[in-house]
């Protein structure tokens, strides 16, 4: 058993590449520069402070036609830098907006990764679990925990509010992985969330290594919990040859959905690759543009204002400073 409980605490752990695979450098109005970006990708990059007190490093991809924002957390194994390419051709083909981030001890993102380091040893990984709370209490601040990927997230969702003007009723949450947990943590709290994508997500941390009927105390990343708290259409993905994170997670997360959308479920699909099946962009684009006619329908069965003169004269000037620019 300490073997099992070894090679799946291994995989559920944080293990960004070490060197990172881009850097950022100062860059024009307080923005950042990324490395391996072109300068005409039109993104922008910023350092956003959370509550834990870590800056994370957070990339704004627009697209000039999108109606709506994707919000994507990554997996437990990547940074930026190795997704630039992913998020190029997911703007593209699906004609939105996309908000990256690294998490805390991730690329460019500060806080030192000990975690991994401290749990090296297969002695300490058969306790993996277990010793998770007392890392988390005592090195919070240095390592990317469960915890700390809820604080960065909150911090990518406010920028997004502040800097950007994207409300809930445009924004989708996109969770692969371990990144599963932080999008169904924000999620659970947003009513009013235009969709969900779970991508080979995880229903518990423990539940990867054993199929226990009840959250023990020591869980982390409690899905299985929050997805129940959802209300706004979530879509899954996941292969049915997931050598990592179990098809059965997938199909679980899918069935407890209160707003279920049509799941993808990849014939012979692994944890890693689901990107490369040409079935993936077609589900996804098909999502997006059902979140797209909801969100017109809703808002054109919105109850219209009779505007008053004084609306009436603001709006016009309105539509001269936007004919001027």
């Amino acid at each position: 058993m300490g073997n099992v409980t070894s090679s799946v605490a291994a995989r559920l752990a944080f293990f960004p590449p070490e060197p990172a695979t881009y850097a950022v450098e100062p860059a024009q109005d307080g923005l950042l520069q990324m490395t391996g970006v072109s300068p005409d990708a039109d993104v922008e990059v910023r350092a956003l402070t959370t509550r834990a007190g870590t800056r994370v490093v957070a990339a704004f991809w627009r697209h000039p036609a999108a109606r709506l924002t994707l919000l994507y957390s990554h997996g437990n194994a990547a940074d930026l830098g190795q997704m630039i390419g992913l998020f190029l051709e997911l703007r593209a083909h699906l004609r939105v907006n996309i908000m990256s981030y690294d998490y805390s001890g991730y690329g460019a993102s500060t806080g030192k990764c000990v975690w991994a380091h401290i749990l090296r040893a297969s002695h300490y990984w058969t306790h993996s679990f277990i010793l998770y709370p007392y890392l988390e209490q005592r090195f919070g601040k240095l390592l990317p925990s469960e915890y700390n990927t809820y604080y960065d997230i909150e911090a990518v969702y406010d920028c997004l509010k502040k800097e950007y003007g994207i409300e809930q009723e445009d924004l989708i949450l996109y969770g692969q992985s371990v990144g599963s947990g932080p999008t169904l943590h924000l999620a659970s709290r947003l009513e009013k969330l235009r969709g969900v994508v779970l991508h080979s997500g995880i229903l518990s941390g423990i539940r990867v290594l054993y199929p226990v009927k009840v959250t023990l105390w020591f869980d982390i990343f409690k899905n299985i919990d929050k997805i129940k708290q959802v209300d706004c259409p979530v879509l899954v993905i996941h292969g049915t040859a997931d050598d990592i994170v179990d098809f059965s997670h997938g199909k679980r997360l899918w069935e407890l959905a209160k707003e279920k959308y049509e799941p993808l479920w990849v014939k012979g699909g692994g944890h890693c690759n689901l990107e490369t099946y040409p079935e993936y962009i077609r589900h996804l684009r098909k999502f997006i543009n059902a979140m797209e006619k909801l969100a017109k329908d809703k808002a054109a069965k919105a109850p219209q204002l009779q505007p008053s003169s004084s609306m009436t004269e603001v709006k016009h000037n309105k539509c001269l400073r936007f004919g001027k620019r």
